[in-house]
């Protein structure tokens, strides 16, 4: 498995650690959430994630917008990554 390396320029722009709305579009299924509070649980260890889903005007993706305190650049980026990996997830935004 090859690591992606992003180069960003959050550290810049943010103070960490800091609390990051993270907004996910994904395929409209029923575990599109599931699967998305399953990596951040991994990478961010939290429990109490409130996921706000918003469906898209003709039903056929889900926009879910999630609260994460990130601690780092790195990890600010391995949760894009991650996220992006899933499946069901066309844009992590």
């Amino acid at each position: 498995m090859t690591i992606e390396v992003k180069d960003t320029r959050f550290d810049e722009f943010l103070e960490f650690p800091c609390s990051v709305n993270f907004k996910v579009l994904g395929v409209a299924v029923p575990e599109l959430v599931d699967h998305i509070v399953v990596v951040l649980q991994q990478h961010a260890k939290a429990d109490d994630y409130n996921p706000q889903i918003r469906p898209s005007s003709k039903g056929s993706y889900h926009s879910v917008s999630v609260s994460v305190t990130v601690t780092s650049k790195e990890h600010m980026e391995l949760l894009y990554t991650e996220l992006g990996r899933l499946e069901l997830v066309r844009y992590v935004i």
